[in-house]
């Protein structure tokens, strides 16, 4: 059989998909679609395609407009608050500029606070999420806040939600997440059949995406093709290259200067603990129960690091170090993130005491002054393994 040791060139659809998905989404919205702009894996994204609608991710990952923000914003907030606040006073962002409504949850303070600004330019709706995972306290709470959500929806489209629309849109959700599931998993290989940066590419990429039936069968083409390359053994991965994984914050806006130096110094980031990788995608909606009180357990579980305590993201790294046989520990902490920069004392203990692994934590932005230095300490780490 013919070696194959390259991806379907229908990668590039996914790395392309962010840039593309600016004219889609003027198509969609020409042809009557709603949209609905979305900020975190909170957002219980069913109940938007319950209603007819389209979401997409409002959350930015450029530096472009940050000065524009910092007009009205402080310079020391969290560089992902300040670019995507930018983008909603330049117009510069067509997500953004078309959406018809945006969502944001009570995450962090800084995000709380931008969007009594941003609902100055936009119509935004606020979820309150409760700061605790707790099933007495915080769930009754969020179960109720999923349910207005979905009135909100009803009453800005002119709409009613079934449950039986909220069930199909859970089990095409599920779907969706299962074969994201299978393909970040095939990290677990040795060597994996595909780099790090190549497979951040797709998770960041179906968030952009819209047609999801082709969607799938394009991941689904791309799985086939990485088990073929695992069966021939010609990835183009060592198999003595140090195993990575990434934790912390969203890494959208840092991608190039922190998985790009981690595989050029020789090392293969295999999975994705943060918001693109499993911690959104990890737990399926449970479709044997009342839809409303399904999805509230679902993105109630989300182990971000604004929960307190957070004991079920610790559970999670250390699951995924076990599955994923990680040599290093990799944290990305945006500036001014507070929440996740407490979190490192924790997970540094997880990692290094209970698991005996290599940690590193580093803090940046979406600037490039610290570009050299972050390669430097990421060279250092990687050579130490």
């Amino acid at each position: 059989m013919k070696s194959i040791n390259k991806l379907p060139e229908n990668f590039q659809d996914f790395e392309e998909a962010r840039r593309d998905g600016f004219l889609t989404i003027k198509e969609l919205k020409d042809s009557g679609k709603n949209i609905v702009g979305t900020f975190c894996t909170y957002t219980p994204k069913e109940l938007i395609y319950a209603a007819g609608a389209v979401p997409v991710s409002l959350c930015s990952v450029s530096e472009e407009t940050i000065p524009t923000a910092e007009k009205h914003l402080p310079k020391n907030l969290c560089p992902l608050i300040k670019a995507s606040y930018g983008y909603a006073l330049t117009d510069k962002c067509p997500y953004m500029y078309f959406a018809d409504m945006i969502v944001g949850e009570t995450t962090c303070d800084g995000k709380k606070k931008m969007y009594e600004l941003l609902g100055e330019l936009k119509d935004t709706y606020i979820m309150q999420l409760p700061q605790t995972q707790d099933k007495e306290r915080g769930m009754d709470l969020w179960k109720e806040e999923v349910s207005r959500f979905k009135d909100k929806l009803e009453k800005k489209f002119n709409v009613s939600i079934s449950k039986e629309k909220i069930s199909e849109a859970i089990s095409q959700i599920n779907d969706e997440r299962k074969l994201l599931k299978e393909f970040y998993s095939l990290g677990k290989l040795t060597p994996p059949p595909l780099s790090g940066y190549e497979m951040h590419k797709v998770l960041n990429g179906v968030s952009y995406t819209f047609d999801k039936k082709l969607q799938n069968e394009k991941i689904r083409e791309i799985i086939e093709n990485l088990k073929e390359i695992d069966r021939n053994k010609s990835s183009k991965v060592s198999v003595r290259a140090p195993r990575i994984l990434i934790t912390g914050c969203p890494i959208g806006g840092v991608a190039e200067k922190i998985i790009k130096p981690i595989e050029d110094a020789g090392a293969v980031v295999v999975s994705y603990e943060n918001c693109g990788g499993a911690k959104n995608l990890d737990r399926l909606v449970d479709e044997t129960i009342d839809p409303i009180q399904a999805l509230a357990e679902k993105y109630i579980s989300i182990p971000c690091s604004v929960m307190s305590p957070n004991t079920d993201r610790e559970d999670l790294l250390k699951r995924l170090m076990d599955e994923y046989q990680i040599d290093g520990v990799v944290e990305v902490i945006l500036q001014a993130c507070h929440t996740y920069s407490v979190e490192t004392h924790m997970i540094k203990r997880v990692v290094t005491k209970e698991k005996d692994v290599p940690y590193i934590a580093l803090e940046t932005d979406y600037s490039t002054g610290d570009t050299g230095q972050i390669k430097t300490r990421i060279e250092a780490f990687i050579e130490m393994l």
